[in-house]
């Protein structure tokens, strides 16, 4: 039961965060319409701990007028949330890069974020850290199907950080 009020909260935080990155109506709210990617995604969680991995599917959020040219590249806020076969969960904000060379896009990102091992693997602190690349490809004007690899930890908060490797197929649709 304890697990079903967490989740609950997760997706109430998700659903939270997701409103506050909407834009306010206004005169300029016909310009933000397809401003805002989501990404779906399924693959596998800790593919590389045979005794812990686990099937994971996920959705992500990017708000891209809030998106910003730097040095760094093209930086804009994420925000997801993703949930393994044994009900562990992961919710998470933070920033991503976006590269375009031609139809191709490379994507790292950097999330901090929350997470619950339910039934799952036990990473050893509630608060965990997931660095991701994402390499996607244009195949329709606001349509990309990718491949995501990213590692989890808790940067040794907690007794113990055993880390967690996974990869996903990705379908991103702008809206």
């Amino acid at each position: 039961m304890r697990g079903i009020k967490f989740y609950s909260q997760l997706l109430y935080l998700f659903f939270l965060l997701l409103l506050a990155s909407l834009p306010v109506k206004s005169d300029e709210y016909n310009s933000y319409i397809d401003e805002h990617e989501w990404n779906f995604y399924s693959g596998m969680f800790d593919f590389s701990d045979d005794g812990k991995k686990a099937s994971v599917i996920g959705i992500q959020h990017q708000n891209e007028s809030l998106t910003r040219e730097s040095f760094l590249g093209t930086l804009s806020p994420v925000s997801g949330i993703m949930i393994t076969a044994d009900n562990a969960g992961y919710i998470y904000t933070g920033i991503q890069a976006q590269y375009n060379l031609g139809k191709l896009n490379v994507i790292p990102s950097f999330t901090p974020g929350l997470y619950s091992e339910g039934n799952g693997k036990d990473l050893g602190h509630i608060i965990e850290f997931k660095s991701e690349v994402q390499l996607s490809f244009d195949i329709f004007e606001n349509s990309e199907l990718g491949f995501s690899y990213n590692h989890i930890s808790n940067a040794s908060l907690g007794d113990k950080n055993p880390g967690a490797n996974s990869y996903m197929f990705n379908f991103l649709k702008k809206f």
